[in-house]
Formats: C-alpha cells, sequence, structure tokens
C-alpha cells in the first residue's frame, strides 16, 4: 500500500535549509493498522503530510497504490486527497466547519467530490457512536465527540488509506480508547490501510507495528507478534528499548533546580509522581520507584 524509499524532505526559507527526512525507509501492507512514533522534530509529521498529498517531497521514491507522489500534477494531487486518503488532525478544528452541523460536516466532502450520499453519511455518523447528535451543531459537542465528527468526515469519500496526526492528543483515556476502537473496527470490517503518528508509547499495544523515527530515519521497527499479550507490559517493554536505544533529549531545568522530563519517558519507566535519583559523580540517573519494580 505505501512504499517510500531513500525519502528526502528539504525545507528551504531564504537561505536557511532545514532537513526533515533525510533518507526514511518506511513500508505498509493493505490492510495493515501501524503507529509512527518519535521525538518532537523527528520527523513523524512530515511523513504523514507527504502520504497524504499536503507536501510535495523534495528527493526519493514515495508511492501510496499506484500513485507516485513526487511526480503527481497538482490536479492529480487534489484528485488523490480527495478519493485515496482521508486525514485526522489533533486541532480537529481543522476537519470541521463550525456553523454546520455534524451530517453536514460529513456530507460537505461529498459535495465536493460531487458524489453526495446523505445515507453512508448517517452511517458513518452511527459508527462512531453519533447516532443521537447528527443535527448538532459543533459547539453542542464535546471535544471527544468532535473528533469523533472528524473520523467520519476523514472516511467520508470512502479512502483506501486513512492517517492520523495524534488522534488522541487533545482527548481524555476513555474517548482515546473509544477512537482506537473505531479505528480498529474500520480496519477490520472495511480493510482500511490506517496509519497513526503519535508519541503516546500506550497505542503501541492497540496496533499491529510500532516504527519509531529518529532526525529523520526510520530507526526502529517493533512487531506485536502475541495478540494476547498484556498491552501493558508490551508498552512498557517497548518504551524501554526505544529510549535505551534511540531517544535523546534536552531536559529544561528550571531556577529551582527542578528537572522537567519527557512524558513519553516517564510512561516507559512507569514513573508517575515519585522517582529514584542516583548520582555516580558523572550521571544522574531516574528510575521508578523500587516498590513499583517489584522490588522488596
Amino acid at each position: 500500500m505505501i512504499r517510500c524509499e531513500g525519502l528526502v524532505k528539504i525545507y528551504k526559507s531564504d537561505d536557511l535549509e532545514v532537513v526533515a527526512l533525510q533518507g526514511l525507509n518506511l513500508s505498509v501492507e493493505a490492510g495493515e493498522m501501524m503507529a509512527i512514533i518519535g521525538n518532537s522534530g523527528s520527523g513523524k509529521s512530515t511523513v504523514l503530510n507527504i502520504l497524504g498529498g499536503l507536501d510535495r517531497p523534495t528527493a526519493g521514491e514515495a508511492k501510496v497504490g499506484e500513485w507516485d507522489l513526487l511526480r503527481m500534477t497538482e490536479k492529480q494531487r487534489i484528485e488523490y486527497k480527495r478519493r485515496t486518503t482521508g486525514f485526522i488532525w489533533q486541532n480537529n478544528a481543522r476537519n470541521l466547519l463550525p456553523f454546520l452541523t455534524a451530517r453536514e460536516n460529513v456530507e460537505m466532502p461529498m459535495m465536493l467530490s460531487g458524489n453526495l450520499d446523505q445515507k453512508y453519511a448517517t452511517q458513518l455518523l452511527e459508527l462512531v457512536g453519533l447516532k443521537d447528535r447528527m443535527n448538532s451543531k459543533l459547539q453542542q459537542l464535546s471535544g471527544g465527540e468532535q473528533q469523533r465528527v472528524a473520523i467520519a468526515i476523514a472516511l467520508a469519500n470512502r479512502p483506501a488509506l486513512l492517517l492520523a496526526d495524534e488522534p488522541t492528543g487533545s482527548v481524555d483515556s476513555a474517548t482515546t480508547d473509544r477512537i482506537m476502537d473505531i479505528f480498529r473496527t474500520m480496519n477490520q470490517e472495511f480493510g482500511l490501510t490506517i496509519v497513526i503518528v503519535t508519541h503516546d508509547l500506550a497505542l503501541a499495544g492497540k496496533v499491529d507495528r510500532v516504527v519509531a523515527i529518529r532526525n529523520g530515519l526510520t530507526s526502529t521497527e517493533f512487531i506485536k507478534r502475541n495478540p494476547e499479550l498484556d498491552a501493558y507490559v508490551y508498552n512498557r517493554d517497548i518504551g524501554r528499548q526505544i529510549l535505551r536505544e534511540q531517544h535523546e533529549a534536552f531536559a529544561v531545568i528550571d531556577r529551582a533546580g527542578r528537572l522537567q522530563i519527557p512524558k513519553e519517558y516517564l510512561d516507559a519507566l512507569q514513573i508517575d509522581n515519585k522517582a529514584l535519583l542516583a548520582c555516580d559523580g558523572e550521571k544522574i540517573m531516574i528510575r521508578a520507584p523500587k516498590s513499583l519494580e517489584g522490588k522488596p
């Protein structure tokens, strides 16, 4: 379904060049549900924007099905975005028109493509659990309900590929679980290929495969081999391996000497509100309290 080889993306502004991707390789099978994770600035959102036809690669190869994303004309790019991909942003204001109802929002992309199907719009909203909220304006919906409307919109033109950029980043854990359940239903019942970009390691246990990106390169790949494996243990092991082998980040120290540690590091080490610190004269080591590690 997706094949990227030696993918390069360079952003240019006046005399400044920023290399967002520097030879990334990625392949995704049709019908797969996978996640791309990485630190801020690693290039994961750039990959998604290229796959969604929102950005053009600088060099390399990027293909989705029969579409060559590097060589498409602008007319072809519009057709590709309308009929092949659905896109969901963390900020659902980019998906939604606030002056329309939920149903009208879902029908809008159908109208733009010249294929209005009111019955299908209704089915989509029922599928995402909004049967009784179809005629509500957006200000009458919660943030989680708005994000589910955004999912229905992304599916309005029956895409083969669904792309989601931090789709659960602004909702609570219960809504996150519901959204991931919707994704899995779409994946299993319709054979929809789904690619999710996230920094949340907890999502690793909810997809088929996880790919880690660092500095614009595919650095590590994890495959979920045992569907019955406990998600909490699986997420913990993946997180520890990613952080041990791949991740490096700056942490902010305030005037009181307090250290602000990236949340994904804390999640991977199961650190909540207490941590053990140790210093060997050269390094400061941060660990989960021994009681949380099963030690006396």
